[in-house]
């Protein structure tokens, strides 16, 4: 048996209130069942104001989740929100663990705690739940590829932290109520079913031809189609875009990595000093892209054709965790929670949801048996059910 229950509050004036609007809905005084799991979605100003602290020493059980805006749950939907998603189980159990500080050697690092974390029971998971911060000199792509190469593919999904401004100053990774910049945490499930759906941009919104990657390394594109990325970008006629700190989140690149595998989507984020590609995300040699346009009726279509879906699924599941991608709240305009009413629309009361906006989005592009090809993804809108 799972059980997820969902809480929210607006208020940030006051801590004792604050605590006791989350844990009366989460109905503690009912008692929780054998091994449980905390997600937290919020607003940076309540992680400042000290009630997501609050909050998890009030709780019985590990805490992991990041700073969003905006964020849902429930019947609630806004921009400046704390959400808290309690899943507990007799039959699943959830193991969470924190790394140190991932600014030097993050592979290394990753890679040991995960070893670490599951060593604690002789079965492998189901399911590792990943969050971390927004680190513009790391690659969502290396955090991912050894999560993988650690657990032996196990279905990793999760987020990277965003604060809805372009510098992410405030873009925190939080474990056990604390807030942390520098920090990867991971929860390790045993004993779920999960089913994963992702949306991007539609094929149809790409611009141009196709390109080939012909030098990167990491997430740093230094020439395509054999030229440098200047000559790239003046033939698109984007060189003062390009000059411009994610000056094109709204024009990302659309990946095909030519394995057979789906697309991804890429956020270019700003020029270097040698004046190459730092993107926001891995984009290898030899695969190809194109400019996509980023527009708000895509976006809804898309995340629809997704929720429908996954609708098909939703029959006697226990939790629905979603993350899409700032730069598609961006593009909505003045219609910044439609896409959240696209989604609450549809799944109405039938499960148990959180849904934040995201970084960096981490969810699988398929699964065959129990072996996930993980992707970390751009511009996209991906989706957890079990």
């Amino acid at each position: 048996m799972i059980k997820t229950l969902v809480a929210s509050t607006k208020e940030l004036d006051d801590i004792d209130l604050a605590v006791e609007e989350i844990t009366s809905q989460l109905q503690l005084d009912t008692g929780l069942l054998r091994s449980s799991i905390a997600i937290v979605s919020c607003h940076f100003e309540f992680v400042m104001a000290g009630i997501v602290k609050a909050v998890y020493d009030a709780l019985p059980c590990d805490m992991i989740g990041t700073v969003a805006v905006p964020l849902a749950s429930g019947q609630e939907a806004d921009m400046v929100m704390l959400s808290v998603m309690l899943i507990t189980s007799n039959d699943a159990e959830f193991v969470a663990s924190l790394t140190p500080s991932v600014l030097d050697e993050p592979n290394k690092i990753i890679a040991e705690t995960y070893k670490t974390t599951a060593a604690k029971r002789p079965d492998s998971p189901s399911l590792v739940l990943a969050c971390a911060p927004f680190i513009a000199q790391n690659s969502g792509d290396d955090y991912i590829r050894t999560i993988s190469e650690a657990s032996g593919n196990i279905p990793c999904f999760g987020t990277l932290a965003t604060d809805g401004t372009v510098g992410f100053a405030n873009a925190h990774m939080i474990y056990n109520g604390e807030q942390y910049q520098d920090r990867f945490a991971m929860v390790l499930a045993y004993g779920l079913q999960p089913k994963f759906y992702f949306a991007n941009i539609s094929p149809d919104k790409a611009l141009g031809n196709t390109a080939t990657v012909t030098k990167s390394t990491g997430h740093i594109i230094q020439e395509i189609n054999g030229r440098s990325v200047d000559e790239y970008f003046a033939g698109l006629g984007l060189t003062k875009a390009s000059e411009t700190e994610f000056g094109m989140s709204m024009l990302p690149f659309l990946i095909d990595y030519n394995d057979g595998t789906p697309k991804v989507a890429r956020i270019f984020v700003t020029l270097t000093p040698e004046r190459y590609a730092l993107c926001a995300g891995e984009i290898p040699a030899g695969s190809t892209l194109q400019i996509a346009s980023n527009e708000k009726d895509d976006i809804l279509n898309t995340t629809g054709i997704a929720v429908n879906e996954l609708m098909n699924d939703i029959e006697n599941a226990s939790c629905l965790l979603i993350y899409s991608c700032v730069s598609r709240y961006m593009a909505l305009g003045a219609d910044i929670l439609k896409e959240i009413e696209v989604v609450t629309g549809k799944i109405s009361n039938k499960v148990p949801y959180l849904i934040a906006y995201s970084g960096g989005e981490i969810c699988p592009t398929q699964v065959v048996g129990d072996t996930a090809t993980n992707r970390f993804h751009n511009n996209s809108f991906v989706a957890c059910l079990f």
